[in-house]
């Protein structure tokens, strides 16, 4: 099943609901195996189709929480949840998306991701009206690499052994400095004696903001002074965060932030659609404001976008394949229509095969009844006409002196002529009823296996009870 992987942009809070447009996204086609189809960026309806959607929401448009949550699932803990985290919000949380990470983290409290429900409901819509049935989405945090182990252990030690010694003054970059560390260069770091443990935190920047205004949707976000702003997603372990700053000021924000963590930095490079060019928000212009930053390809942000399992389409926006809408009613209305004509033909047709079969059912027992009456005139009533016709011949044979199949004669001629190789005074009983004979063998007589077929050649047939041993023999014909 093919993998659809799209990027989406921050919703500009300064843009009335009614007017939001979605950009032109990049996004990146995989096929069932993994191989990369297709990479572009696109108009929401032109995206190419795939089994699976997987949207990465921005940072900024999520604000991620650990809580401590009730022992309830389902509709009773979607009813919780704003209840949980209300005291943390500005925004009303009965206005909220709150989608909840399976992965619980080490003290025992769980991930809470909180997004605005106007947004996420207009994101998910949208997509469904093009024609994407299955939908993830996922935080774009949780896409950018993860901090190297051992920058990670280093860490921790340089905090450990500032917390210790927090009361000598520590200068940075000196031999032996303490709780102080970062990948920035020409910043200086912030010292944070007093912190018990630190989190190396891994930033990028995911290129210059993108105006969602229907009048702004080709222009970036430029600072008076020229400098583009640009999208920055943090993250911190399983938490993270987003925000938009100057270029120029990336560097000493994300210093200030990190405190005695450790930072790698990353810049998103090869977005589709991002050809070099002379624009002020083009990456080669972003990179001469930033310093420090590693090289994050747009394959690498996407493909650690299927490694996520933290779905944020639950409750009321998990997908739902199976659900019948207007869009996926009108695509279906082609094929519906004409199932819907094969059904009334199918109808039609045996109705009709129905009434000619019933007409020449008809004329044959009519052409039955005058045979019968033709043959046997003083016949008053017909209520079945081959069975009275078969009566009355069966009459005229005894009247004849023909002896019927049935009879005991006719019967007992067949199993004298299909004895052999038995011997004839091998029969203990012979009785005859319902024409029919049952046969006994005396004990010593085993019948051998050919006896059934021999009775079949003279017209018989012939079937053992197993329960007395006894042969039921009957006219075949």
């Amino acid at each position: 099943m093919s993998t659809l992987i799209v990027l989406l942009p921050p919703r500009d809070p300064a843009v009335p609901s009614q007017e939001w447009q979605l950009p032109e996204l990049p996004f990146l086609l995989l096929d069932k195996t993994g191989r990369t189809q297709r990479a572009g960026r696109s108009a929401l309806p032109l995206l190419p189709r795939a089994g699976t959607v997987v949207l990465m929401v921005a940072a900024r448009d999520l604000l991620l929480m650990p809580a401590t949550l009730p022992p309830l699932c389902g509709p009773k803990l979607r009813q919780a949840l704003p209840n949980i985290v209300e005291d943390q919000l500005i925004q009303d949380p009965q206005t909220c998306h709150i989608a909840v990470d399976p992965q619980a983290l080490a003290d025992g409290r769980q991930l809470l991701a909180i997004v605005d429900r106007g947004w996420f409901r207009f994101i998910c819509e949208a997509f469904t009206a093009a024609g994407h049935r299955s939908l993830r989405a996922v935080p774009v945090t949780r896409c950018l690499p993860q901090a190297p182990v051992a920058e990670t252990v280093a860490s921790l030690a340089e905090t450990a052994a500032a917390h210790a010694d927090a009361r000598e003054p520590v200068l940075a970059g000196a031999a032996g400095a303490a709780g102080v560390a970062t990948s920035l260069p020409g910043v200086a770091p912030v010292v944070a004696p007093e912190v018990p443990s630190v989190v190396p935190m891994v930033a990028a920047v995911l290129g210059a903001v993108v105006q969602t205004a229907p009048a702004l949707l080709l222009e970036g976000a430029v600072e008076s002074s020229g400098v583009p702003r640009v999208e920055l997603a943090i993250a911190r372990g399983l938490q993270g965060e987003g925000l938009a700053a100057p270029a120029d000021a990336v560097n000493a924000t994300l210093s200030a932030l990190a405190g005695a963590a450790l930072v790698s930095l990353y810049m998103l490079t090869e977005v589709p659609g991002n050809e070099p060019s002379h624009a002020t928000t083009s990456p080669a212009r972003l990179a001469a404001h930033i310093h420090g930053a590693s090289p994050l390809p747009f394959e690498q942000l996407a493909r650690r976008a299927l490694e996520c399992r933290f779905d944020l389409c639950q409750f009321e926006f998990a997908s739902q394949p199976w659900r019948l809408d207007r869009a996926t009613l009108r695509r279906l209305r082609l094929p519906i229509a004409l199932g819907l004509g094969a059904l009334v033909v199918a109808i039609i047709g045996a109705n009709v095969q129905w009434l000619m079969l019933a007409r020449q059912r008809d004329a044959i027992n009519t052409q039955m009844t005058e045979l019968l009456l033709n043959t046997f005139p003083k016949t008053t009533v017909v209520l079945d006409a081959p069975d009275q016709m078969a009566r009355q011949v069966q009459q005229l044979r005894v009247a004849a002196g023909e002896l019927s199949p049935e009879d005991f004669l006719s019967l007992a001629d067949g199993l004298a002529r299909s004895l052999s190789p038995l011997p004839v005074n091998g029969l203990a009983a012979l009785d005859y009823h319902d024409h029919r004979l049952d046969v006994t063998f005396k004990p010593e007589i085993k019948v051998d296996p050919d006896f059934a077929k021999r009775l079949a050649r003279n017209g018989l047939t012939g079937a053992i009870d197993s329960s007395t041993g006894k042969w039921t023999i009957r006219n075949g014909q």
